[in-house]
């Protein structure tokens, strides 16, 4: 079973990267598109998502619900600046860890990031409207900064009501 779940993870992982690529192609970051993900394929993080993999939604999941945390997920979002999580730092004037705001292409690429997983995790019932309703059901005010909460729910918006080609169109003049 161990060796199935490992080919269908393989192919999940890759499907998502492949749209990735496309979609960064599409908004004007070709190289982060090229680099996308790769962390998914080490050891650390294909091992783990092949054992937990569902085929349904992200394997991290299940590895959470099993163990408390998610060790992929950790190893993954320390690598990977097209995630929120990733952009945290220390406070010295509150002695907090404070979200810190994300530069453009990275936002970018955690917009086409999300239209992906919300493609592949979906398949043939994947709309427009997705992505904008799984970020709707997740609280991001506290973990995300406020400016890069903005621009992505800018983009989600614009995705589920104008769609794609309007909403790339408008991403890649804000690159100018």
């Amino acid at each position: 079973m161990y060796i199935v779940n490992a080919w269908k993870h393989f192919k999940t992982i890759t499907k998502h990267r492949h749209i990735v690529m496309f979609n960064c192609f599409r908004a004007g970051i070709p190289v982060q598109g090229l680099l996308h993900d790769l962390s998914k394929y080490s050891p650390y993080e294909f091992l783990v998502g092949a054992k937990y993999y569902q085929g349904t939604r992200s394997p991290n999941v299940a590895e959470r619900k099993a163990r408390g945390y998610s060790s992929a997920w950790l190893h993954h979002k320390g690598r990977s600046k097209h995630h929120y999580e990733y952009w945290f730092d220390n406070d010295d004037a509150t002695l907090t860890i404070q979200p810190v705001e994300m530069p453009l292409k990275y936002v970018i690429e955690m917009f086409c990031d999300r239209v992906a997983a919300s493609k592949v995790y979906n398949g043939k019932n994947y709309n427009d409207s997705i992505p904008l309703n799984y970020f709707n059901a997740h609280d991001y005010r506290v973990t995300m900064h406020p400016n890069t909460r903005k621009l992505l729910e800018e983009l989600l918006t614009m995705l589920a009501n104008e769609g794609e080609e309007k909403t790339f169109k408008y991403i890649r003049s804000l690159k100018k």
